[in-house]
């Protein structure tokens, strides 16, 4: 996952400095050259880099850290800040088009991920009650537009293809939307080099044939060290609106999301965390700041949950949690809702805390589970704490699977058992409605 190496070297310099007393200048000095050398080798941008940690040292050797009774806490709080800053602040929403449709195009290098980008955001579009139609306007790649058509279709988008040149399809594009009434164009077009001028000067055409609302520059989040030339190409052919960050789920380095912003001044608007169309998220740099830096991610979590669960089940489970009755059943029914969600690997990437467990919830698991609790009484279910080593023995043999396996389940029950109740509660304390990201 995209930051891994970062988070780990960066939660090894905040450790020495949590271990510590009162910080000295040399202490802050040689924290923050470890903290550059971190970003360096996350292929952070270098002027990036040192800006960002001359921000940090300036602000690390002032009052607010050297007389407080926590400075280790204090610089980490700094430094969760100053990500949280140059990654954009807040998170930036679509913009929406005064008299439809909105038109947005999406640029950039040549297998960058637009087409199924294009796919997954017509489909987040869609879930929140836009019409949107595709635009296939890639005609230099062999079989692009076919693969648009089969990304339309498994979003149940429909796409507008044409012929002649790609300025001209963007044109009648945006014709067939207004005729027929949708309210969004997606407009992809082919992966150009940045140094070629003459394709850099077909995406400025089709800007200006089409007047978009957003013009979104797909880059993939390996890009690393080029990230600069790359973002200040597309920023002169284009009136880039935002980034959009591809194979997030990739790279243990993340450098070029925490480039991007500073180097086109635009927002980082989605980041896409792996091949499945749903695999979507709005970017929000204060959530990314906290997964940098081993905190989590619960309001991300929650909103992957929102999307699975039913809101009278989660209701219920919320009852069944602030009462202490969850029980092994229910957890059979959660893991089915987590596999929705992607599985444990995907969430431990959202919550650190979640990574010591060892399990996937796929079926092989589902269905070892399921025999291990079909195996145990309905007292054991509904009190596995109970369940003791002769209890756990006759488990393992009636499911026919290790007592290991069956120390693994409760293990891993009592891990689920304290999130989950921690995700309801914020359900419960927090009663506004989140809002789709347009």
């Amino acid at each position: 996952m995209a930051f891994e190496s970062l988070g780990e070297k960066l939660k090894s310099v905040f450790n020495k400095l949590t271990g510590r007393g009162l910080l000295s200048e040399s202490d802050v000095k040689d924290a923050m050259r470890q903290v550059r050398m971190a970003l360096l080798e996350a292929d952070v941008n270098f002027k990036v880099a040192k800006e960002f940690v001359a921000k940090v040292s300036e602000r690390c050797v002032g009052a607010e850290v050297m007389k407080s009774l926590t400075p280790g806490q204090q610089v980490i709080k700094i430094v969760n800040e100053e990500l949280t800053a140059l990654m954009g602040s807040t998170n930036a929403r679509l913009e929406t088009a005064s008299k439809p449709p909105t038109v947005i195009v999406l640029c950039g290098l040549q297998g960058a991920g637009k087409t199924t980008f294009a796919g997954k955001l017509a489909r987040m579009l869609k879930k929140g009650g836009r019409n949107p139609l595709l635009a296939a306007c890639d005609l230099a790649r062999p079989a692009a537009v076919e693969q648009l058509k089969v990304v339309g279709g498994q979003v149940d988008v429909p796409v507008f293809t044409g012929t002649g040149d790609p300025v001209s399809v963007a044109k009648a594009a945006r014709t067939e939307a207004e005729n027929k009434h949708f309210d969004t164009l997606i407009v992809d077009t082919a992966g150009r080099l940045h140094v070629d001028e003459m394709l850099m000067g077909e995406i400025t055409d089709i800007c200006t044939a089409v007047s978009p609302t957003e013009v979104l520059l797909v880059a993939d989040a390996m890009t690393g060290q080029d990230a600069v030339n790359i973002a200040d190409a597309f920023s002169k052919a284009a009136p880039l609106t935002g980034v959009v960050l591809t194979k997030m789920d990739g790279d243990t380095r993340g450098g070029a999301a925490l480039s991007m912003k500073a180097v086109t001044q635009k927002p980082i608007k989605f980041v896409s965390v792996g091949e499945k169309l749903d695999q979507i998220e709005v970017f929000h740099p204060d959530r990314m700041a906290q997964r940098i830096l081993g905190m989590g991610d619960i309001m991300t979590l929650i909103e992957k949950a929102q999307q699975q669960f039913d809101q009278e089940k989660a209701q219920e489970m919320e009852a069944k949690l602030r009462k202490a009755e969850f029980t092994l059943d229910d957890y059979l029914e959660q893991m089915d809702q987590i596999k929705e969600m992607g599985g444990f690997g995907e969430i431990a990437g959202i919550l650190p805390q979640l990574k010591g467990v060892k399990m996937d919830a796929d079926d092989s698991v589902i269905k070892r589970t399921e025999a291990i609790i079909r195996s145990m009484t309905p007292q054991e279910r509904h009190r596995p704490e109970i369940i003791n080593s002769s209890r756990r023995r006759r488990i393992a043999r009636g499911s026919g699977t290790q007592v290991s396996d069956v120390n693994r389940l409760i293990n891993d029950f009592n891990t689920m058992k304290k999130t989950i109740k921690q995700i309801t509660r914020t359900f419960g304390s927090n009663k506004r409605r989140f809002k789709m990201p347009f």
